[in-house]
């Protein structure tokens, strides 16, 4: 017997049954044919029951073809998955309040991702588009990258280093955020995904990857290597390395 709390399990099965009967519809539709046989307006309503009723702490589901960072053991500081509140949406969720006592390493995310083959992309410019939002965030970005081979990256960028169009950080509304990279003829695969730093929370959806043409600048440059010489006179300050 399904409660409210797997409103969406009854929602595939709809979709399903109503496409055997030559009777297509959205994912999205059946979310609101739900919520209403559940005695609710919208789906927006029964999303919000549901949310209310899970704990803070309860595992989420990861989306189909993503997976959640093995960051040195750092993942068990987070929970990363479907957000059960909100349709077509990811969420990254910090397991500790920023004034809660527990200290974070400094070099602790979390991190949602995808790996594809980079054949198809080959000798192309690409762009990564999502959507972001955030919640008391330390940093969160959406990052891509492509290696030649595992340990051997070729472009990279999440973000974080840039002086504009950066990481989202602190609460904000949805936020477009893309990174465009080349894709070199010797590359072998490319990673992709949206991270969150230390503490807070972030949410994701809407995410594109395809190809641009040469006008689309790129976000950064060739991965562990300048581009071209820069900062010769030493006149601006990188960051600061701890002694």
């Amino acid at each position: 017997m399904h409660s409210f709390l797997d409103a969406k399990i009854m929602a595939r099965t709809l979709r399903t049954a109503l496409g055997e009967r030559a009777i297509p519809l959205s994912h999205s539709d059946c979310l609101e044919l739900v919520a209403r046989q559940l005695g609710c307006a919208n789906w927006n309503v029964l999303a919000a029951h549901i949310a209310a009723a899970m704990p803070d702490d309860a595992p989420l589901t990861l989306p189909q073809g993503w997976q959640a960072v093995r960051n040195h053991g750092h993942d068990k500081h987070y929970r990363l998955g479907l957000d059960p509140a909100h349709a077509g949406t990811a969420l990254i969720a910090c397991r500790h309040a920023r004034h809660s006592g527990f200290v974070l390493p400094g070099d602790c995310f979390g991190v949602l991702m995808q790996s594809i083959i980079a054949a198809p992309y080959r000798g192309h410019r690409v762009r990564l588009t999502a959507r972001l939002r955030t919640e008391d965030a330390d940093a969160s970005a959406i990052w891509m990258r492509v290696d030649k081979q595992p340990g051997s990256v070729l472009r990279f960028d999440n973000m974080l280093e840039r002086k504009e169009r950066g990481a989202l950080r602190g609460t904000g509304a949805w936020t477009a955020c893309e990174v465009v990279l080349d894709v070199p003829e010797d590359a072998g695969s490319i990673h992709f995904g949206f991270l969150l730093q230390r503490y807070g929370k972030a949410w994701a959806r809407n995410f594109r990857l395809e190809v641009v043409s040469d006008a689309v600048a790129p976000t950064a440059g060739n991965g562990r290597h300048l581009p071209q010489p820069t900062n010769l006179d030493f006149a601006e300050a990188g960051q600061h390395i701890a002694s």
